[in-house]
């Protein structure tokens, strides 16, 4: 099997194990039935008689070598799977209709794809529209263009299943919002300033009730009192130290969002 697979495919590297492990998750995953494994024994390996050998294979021609590439692009067998000719007809035009609206739809408009259940009729449904998607994509002249075609596609998909879409926009919105850990933090930074400048006015020798209750909570539970001597040199170093737990916090801040920036943009490629 590895030499006839180094013969129909020369410019790909695969070892025997990889080869047969293959081999072994198609058969034992049920992707393809009987009838349509046979099928593909037969346009792969085209011969006069019963017992020709791989090495005696005629060359395969286009449409052939298209099956033994990716299998999965079959047309289904409409009546195995439930798809007749005109459900083709009808997914074809609704097909060719989303080719003209994805692109022009912005990145940040699109809903986000749901999983689908790995049922046989939505594999006999994205299986009929691999074959349509061929003319598009011999057609596509960049990564983006590419895309399109794939979503559009998959968003066919979805809507032919029946499968519920999110709302458009949705995404943009909760997008937009404000991150739980980043408000939790952006409080503590709130709280912090609004103890710095009651401190610092109480340094100054502001004496009012809400300010002496605000520098004896910040020294709660410590051995620190407001009366003695040195609470001036105190305060300068409690104020320092919220300051610097700022600094650790903006930083905080601008390490998560740029780690967010990071994974948004991978998911969205």
């Amino acid at each position: 099997m590895h030499r006839f697979f180094a013969e129909l495919e020369p410019f790909l590297s695969v070892t025997e194990q990889n080869l047969t492990d293959r081999n072994r998750y198609i058969l034992r995953s049920n992707i393809f039935g009987d009838a349509e494994l046979e099928r593909l024994r037969r346009e792969a390996v085209p011969s006069s008689n019963g017992n020709a050998m791989p090495g005696n294979a005629a060359p395969l021609d286009a449409q052939q070598t298209a099956y033994v590439d990716a299998a999965v692009n079959i047309p289904v067998n409409s009546g195995d799977d439930g798809i007749v000719s005109h459900e083709l007809e009808k997914m074809r035009s609704i097909l060719e209709e989303s080719m003209l609206e994805t692109p022009s739809m912005p990145l940040e408009n699109r809903p986000r794809l749901p999983r689908i259940t790995l049922s046989k009729r939505n594999r006999a449904v994205v299986r009929a529209l691999n074959p349509m998607l061929v003319t598009y994509l011999k057609a596509s002249h960049d990564l983006c263009e590419t895309d399109s075609i794939l979503f559009g596609a998959a968003l066919e998909v979805c809507h032919i299943i029946g499968t519920k879409l999110p709302m458009v926009g949705r995404a943009t919105q909760q997008s937009s919002a404000i991150p739980a850990w980043r408000k939790r933090i952006e409080d503590r930074i709130a709280k912090a300033r609004t103890l710095i400048g009651r401190l610092t006015s109480f340094r100054s020798g502001n004496n009012r009730l809400r300010v002496v209750r605000t520098g004896r909570m910040a020294y709660a539970g410590t051995n620190i009192s407001l009366s003695q001597q040195d609470i001036s040199q105190k305060l300068t170093e409690r104020i320092d130290d919220l300051k610097q737990k700022i600094a650790a916090w903006g930083k905080r801040i601008r390490r998560f969002s740029e780690r967010s920036r990071r994974f948004n943009q991978n998911r969205l490629f």
